[in-house]
This record gives structure tokens, sequence and C-alpha cells, in this order.
């Protein structure tokens, strides 16, 4: 199915989505302060979003209801309808697609919910705020620390994130202005990897394929660079230098074990917990801002104890 065809069975599902309102584990009793709509946990990044927002929502005494759309748009528009079921007093959402999330922005909007949403943006709708990573700047550092590492000369591959997301859009865009200030540095191919890892691995298998010659890899997040890594095998962050982005637990022990050379760290349990605060504004009816960046960090040999745990 085609992007845009994915995103027409979106929009026709939410037409539909008042009868399809059903979502294991959901509590409907109406007591649910605050929904989150998590596009996946099938990754330790988002695993640490919905940490810190427990925690956060904890600490203040409320209660979250916290769900998996398990990257299928169509229930991100189900949990939005179970989320103004329950009266919630706000709802963030991570949208599986930018595009996609629209329809289920819209079920909140029409139940007056106050909508904020964390890591991805949405293209459409009323969003409060988006709270983000600074995914531009962290795709600059990448960029910068690839080519630094080969001495501003060599053939890299870039690896995207899932298309149709604001985080892949804009760390490619960063990096893209970060490698033309080396010439000598000549991107010879560049393909989506979905932010997953099997996929990783097998792009990163068929590149090799047909450009034998890479010197360097920079992946859209860590869950891709590890699918690199184990295609690469043993030329991983030696002969062949490894970026990444999001500085989960198993990227942080790649960069360790040095089959990464480094990753660009987000702050996952940060960006939760900001969630929180700027749900609960919202709610309140306080004015904020469009975006609301976070910043982020590199993690190498040298400095990557200080990220464990």
């Amino acid at each position: 199915m085609t992007a845009r065809q994915r995103n027409r069975a979106v929009l026709a599902a939410g037409l539909a989505a008042a009868v399809a309102l059903g979502l294991a584990g959901c509590d409907r009793g109406g007591n649910t302060d605050l929904g989150l709509a998590l596009s996946t946990m099938n990754n330790p990044f988002f695993v640490g979003i919905k940490e810190g927002a427990q925690a956060e929502a904890d600490a203040r005494g409320l209660r979250i209801n916290i769900t998996d759309a398990q990257n299928d748009p169509t229930q991100q528009i189900n949990q939005m309808e179970t989320f103004t079921s329950q009266d919630v007093k706000a709802a963030i959402i991570n949208p599986v697609d930018s595009d996609a999330a629209v329809p289920a922005v819209g079920v909140a909007n029409r139940a007056k919910v106050p909508v904020i949403s964390i890591d991805r943006g949405v293209n459409g709708g009323q969003v409060g705020s988006t709270i983000a990573s600074d995914n531009v700047a962290g795709g600059r550092l990448a960029a910068r620390t690839l080519a630094e590492s080969l001495g501003g000369k060599g053939k890299v591959a870039f690896l995207e994130g899932q298309p149709g997301t604001s985080a892949a859009r804009e760390r490619g865009q960063g990096f893209e202005e970060g490698i033309k200030k080396y010439p000598g540095i000549e991107v010879v191919a560049r393909q989506p990897a979905d932010f997953d890892r099997t996929k990783g691995m097998d792009v990163m298998s068929n590149m090799l394929q047909a450009h034998r010659d890479i010197g360097g890899v920079f992946a859209a997040n860590d869950e891709m660079a590890l699918g690199a890594s184990k295609a690469l095998g043993g030329r991983s962050g030696k002969d062949v230098k490894v970026v990444a982005f999001d500085g989960t637990p198993d990227g942080i022990a790649a960069v360790r074990a040095g089959s990464l050379t480094a990753t660009v760290a987000q702050q996952p349990r940060l960006l939760g917990k900001q969630a929180v605060d700027w749900a609960l504004k919202a709610s309140r009816g306080e004015r904020l801002p469009k975006d609301v960046k976070v910043p982020v960090v590199l993690v190498t040999a040298e400095n990557a104890a200080k990220f464990d745990g």
C-alpha cells in the first residue's frame, strides 16, 4: 500500500471510529486524568517516554492511560476516542505518521480535549504544543561527528527513518545541512529503514552489495544503527564508522563496546515528563508555545559511562 493509499484508509477509518472503540485494557470508568497514545512500545526510546510520563503522573497523583498503537495509525483514532470517553483533561499523542494522525487529533478537537504531541508533530488539527528533541540540531551534530571520524573524506550511507514522520524529516534535514560542509564526503546510498532494527540490517546488507567501499553510516535511530552494525559485522565502528541517534540503553552499550562510533542521545524520560507538564498547562487553558525543544547530547566511548542506567 502506498503512503497516499494508507492515509486515505486512515481518513476513512476516522469517519468510522465511533463504531470501533474497543481497546483491550482501557479503563472506561471516567477516572482517567490524561491519555498518552504512543506509536509503539516495541522500541526502547518510546518505553523511556512512557516511563517518564508515568513517573511524572504518579508524582502529581494523576491517573494516565498509556496506549500502544503498534505503528497502526487507525489504532490512534480508536485510542483518542477512548480518551475522550474517559473525559480526560488532556491527550498526548506520539503520531505513527504526522499526516495520518490528523483524524485522531480531530477526535479530541471535537470533544474539546486539548492535545499535545510528543517526539513527532501533527500536520493538521489543533495541537497546543509539540514537545520534541531538537532533531535538526541533532542531525547536524551527527553529520559533523561522522565526517570528522572519517577525516573529512569518504563514502557514506544514510539509513532514513519512517517516511511521513517529522522526526525522520528533521533528522534528515539536519544531516543534509551538516554534511554539505564537508565536500570530501559523498553520500552514495540512502534508504528508509523505518526506525526498525531488522529493516536496518536488511537495508545495510543491500547497500553493501552495491557499495562495498562505504566508510561510514548515519542511521537516524539506534535501532536501525544496531541492525546496520549486525550487517557490517566486525567492521562496524572500526573501518566503517557508524553514528546513530537516540541514546537508548542498547545504543549506548554498543558505543561502549566500540561497534557504534557515537549516538546523538535524546532524553526520552524528560520528554515524557514534560509532556505531562505541558498537557496539564493545556488543560488549564494556558497559552503554549508551538514548539518545545529538548536538547540532545553526543555520546561517545569517552563519555558513554555517564549515560548508563
